[in-house]
């Protein structure tokens, strides 16, 4: 005689897994279409009773602030003492107009050919700006070999000089 196995009680509300007899590819019908395992899932009630586990407080505990009803403590909050946040000193401003630019000097642009454009996203191209959101501001540290014609959202002025001295042409572009 063979011997049984012990299947695992279903739980109340999920479908009988389909056998693998019945794993072959069929037409559905009205007949035979079910959820697949595990998909739907019963909402707990709260409240129903000792025998539902989460009967009489309904999982909040006994007494207190937080098993009262409407309760909701904002953020940060430590009950009365002074919060983390309020309690760390804090130095220094910071400007929210502020704009913080990639900066590339006169220097590293001499890899160029003369008579190239260098744009904001040619310098993105060959790794010389690494974020994308920030704004491009040409710096006059080092000289400038190549006649180049460059396009930045900001230059100092003394890589305006040094540009104009080499040949080239700067513009400004708009952010």
């Amino acid at each position: 005689m063979a011997k049984k196995t012990a299947s695992r009680p279903r739980k109340r509300g999920q479908h009988k897994p389909a056998t693998p007899a019945l794993k072959e590819r069929r037409a559905f019908t009205l007949a035979n279409l079910h959820p697949p395992a595990g998909s739907r899932i019963r909402k707990v009630r709260v409240g129903r009773g000792i025998g539902s586990k989460l009967g009489k407080t309904s999982g909040s505990g006994n007494k207190g602030q937080k098993s009262r009803r409407g309760y909701s403590r904002r953020r940060g909050f430590e009950g009365g003492q002074m919060p983390l946040h309020r309690r760390i000193p804090k130095r220094g401003f910071h400007n929210l107009f502020g704009v913080t630019y990639s900066v590339v000097n006169l220097e590293e642009l001499n890899v160029f050919p003369a008579g190239e454009t260098v744009t904001p996203d040619l310098l993105r191209a060959h790794g010389f700006v690494r974020r994308a959101t920030d704004p491009v501001k040409i710096l006059g540290d080092g000289e400038l070999k190549n006649k180049l014609a460059i396009h930045a959202h900001a230059f100092s002025a003394s890589a305006k000089e040094k540009i104009a001295k080499a040949g080239g042409t700067f513009e400004v572009v708009a952010k």
